[in-house]
């Protein structure tokens, strides 16, 4: 056979044979269909049958137990184990057992929350990585700043606590209260 003779696709390297899928459910045909969650795997026959899948498996990774770790609340030992959000350390008695293990936010050099004036501004993390600064009376006090809290007084309000700002001129303090904002020289 000459190659103006062989057959553009051989049966096993068509594509279009590996973009038709069929419903395991139904045996109709499954389409790509687009949600605010995302692509997923959608059966054609939707609203009769209501199969889907996602588009891209994720791998599931198995809990590890932490040999040797207690759980405060029940005693049970702790594991390592994948949420939404990541990797994160915590019971293995769920759900009978909600314990988490938090990483504890570091105090800021005992710097108390400009708001509640009980509470000591601590660094935390956000979901994204980022660092903050929040008050550890949270949920009473939801006080929070961006930047690095500097004990000292405003010049301009006389506000009790100071940013660092990472300016191109370099290092400057600015009033922490946000409808001052100065900068002080």
């Amino acid at each position: 056979m000459s190659d103006s003779e062989k057959p553009l696709f051989s049966r096993h390297e068509h594509a279009l044979e590996k973009a038709y899928e069929v419903c395991p459910e139904c045996g109709s045909e499954l389409a790509i269909k687009h949600s605010k969650s995302g692509a997923f795997w959608g059966c054609v026959n939707y609203p009769n049958c209501q199969y889907t899948r996602p588009v891209v498996e994720h791998e599931r990774v198995e809990d590890k137990v932490l040999v040797g770790s207690e759980c405060p609340e029940c005693g049970n030992e702790l594991a390592v184990k994948q949420g939404r959000y990541g990797m994160f350390i915590g019971c293995t008695n769920f759900p009978d057992c909600h314990h988490i293990e938090h990483e504890e936010g570091n105090a800021s050099a005992d710097i108390t929350c400009p708001s509640c004036n009980t509470g000591q501004l601590v660094e935390r993390q956000s979901r994204f990585g980022k660092s903050f600064y929040a008050c550890d009376a949270y949920p009473k006090c939801k006080y929070a700043v961006n930047h690095q809290p500097v004990e000292g007084q405003c010049q301009k309000c006389n506000f009790g606590l100071l940013l660092k700002r990472n300016m191109a001129a370099g290092e400057k303090l600015q009033c922490a209260q946000k409808k001052c904002g100065h900068f002080q020289t």
